[in-house]
């Protein structure tokens, strides 16, 4: 299915080159043109230039230079289609395709219904969060550390346990209610499967809104901590990276990724500075994940919860992350803390220097007994002293990235890592081989 003709047509007369580099770039009236700093390198002198009469930008700082879509897939990291996209919404464009038989023009129709119900539960979400007359999630957020500002720029929202108003408001608002059930917004019986919850909403790379996360706000009730839009055609969550859409322009620019676990932990981190963080919203970091930072860095900085299950993730981040050709680094934060918890309770100051001492850096070029420490550093922080054989972490990775483990080093290994425990020597050797 391709974009038609006349469509892309009126992107390009529409579309007005310093307005949309602008959303990107700081950019300042010099005479017939346009200066800013380099979105692609860091620099004191703006050596960026829009010239609106050419419809042209050039960077002198790196040579790249185009029209507007190459700004977008080159920034952005779009592929053509999607820059075009991008700039219909931006514009409203009316969208006209070619090549399009009965059966794609439903599914593209119903694609877009569901952005557009999606759209209003979001904005129904974050209006009850600021006019809820309890205010118990808004004083959940505050009491975490969490400023007004980040709340809204994550557009973060809360379904009360009475919220029974959804389907209501949809249908005096003229909304097919169908898509609420498709999108498991509401039940069976119309019910919210979300109430009591503070919302998150998740959005795709080109900043669509794919699906919501909820974490339930009393945690005495019996019922899953966090629940997720269920898989579907527009929502898979082994391929989204929460926070992607805001994150991917600084990812680019400082050419290296956060991944954390958790929503919150995103949010905290970006509200003390650090900007390019994505979570793998509470699931093992995939290979599809994994890609979707490769296309915008290769450096990427594991910092999972350091406890049991964030230390078992942690490991297998790495296995994952060198399988994809990338280069991890890792972090982690002390034992019991999270993200989200350790850095809302600093200033931001120490928890850049925190960050920049304790990353530990260039995981392919360590000597084989640093990586053995590192295993050993991660397991000791994440694991008690005596737990069983039947719970030791594959640790597969030592083979894959250095050969097999020699006699000297694994004596030495076992010397950092099992005194005191109660694991057979065989079981340990057998789970490095």
């Amino acid at each position: 299915m391709k974009i038609a003709k006349k469509t892309i047509e009126e992107i390009f007369e529409q579309a007005i080159i310093e307005d949309v580099i602008g959303d990107f770039v700081n950019l300042k009236k010099t005479g017939a043109n346009y200066k800013g700093l380099s979105p692609f390198n860091d620099e004191k002198t703006p050596s960026f230039v829009v010239s609106p009469s050419k419809e042209i930008w050039k960077d002198f700082s790196s040579g790249k230079g185009g029209n507007v879509i190459s700004f977008l897939m080159e920034h952005e990291q779009f592929s053509y289609p999607e820059a075009l996209l991008f700039l219909a919404k931006k514009y409203n464009i009316n969208v006209e395709y070619i090549e399009q038989d009965s059966k794609e023009l439903a599914k593209d129709n119903a694609r877009r219904a569901m952005e557009i119900v999606l759209n209003f539960v979001q904005e129904t979400f974050s209006q009850n969060l600021f006019n809820s007359t309890t205010k118990e999630a808004l004083d959940y957020l505050f009491s975490r550390g969490f400023t007004k500002e980040v709340i809204k720029e994550f557009q973060i929202g809360f379904c009360s346990n009475l919220d029974n108003s959804l389907v209501l408001d949809a249908k005096q608002k003229k909304y097919n209610v169908t898509y609420l059930h498709k999108a498991r917004i509401i039940d069976q019986h119309n019910k919210n499967r979300f109430r009591g919850r503070i919302i998150f909403p998740i959005y795709g790379i080109s900043g669509n809104l794919v699906g919501f996360g909820g974490r339930i706000l009393d945690n005495n009730k019996k019922a899953v901590k966090y629940l997720n839009s269920d898989s579907s055609e527009w929502y898979q969550k082994s391929k989204i990276l929460y926070g992607m859409h805001l994150a991917k322009k600084y990812i680019k620019k400082l050419d290296s990724c956060y991944v954390v676990e958790g929503y919150t932990d995103v949010m905290a981190l970006s509200q003390v500075g650090i900007k390019n963080v994505v979570s793998s919203c509470g699931t093992a970091l995939t290979s599809d994940q994994i890609r979707l930072i490769h296309r915008f860095t290769k450096n990427i900085i594991i910092l999972f919860d350091s406890d049991r299950a964030g230390g078992e993730a942690t490991i297998k981040a790495i296995d994952n992350t060198l399988k994809e050709g990338m280069i991890p680094k890792i972090l982690q934060f002390p034992k019991e803390e999270d993200p989200a918890s350790f850095v809302l309770q600093q200033d931001k100051v120490f928890v850049e220097k925190y960050m920049k001492e304790k990353t530990l850096d260039r995981y392919l070029n360590l000597s084989l007994f640093v990586k053995i420490g590192l295993i050993a550093f991660i397991l000791n922080l994440c694991y008690p002293a005596h737990v069983s054989s039947k719970n030791i972490v594959p640790l597969s990775l030592l083979g894959r990235t250095t050969g097999r483990v020699n006699n000297h080093m694994m004596d030495k290994l076992m010397n950092l890592y099992l005194k005191g425990r109660k694991w057979h020597e065989d079981t340990f050797r057998n789970n490095i081989d």
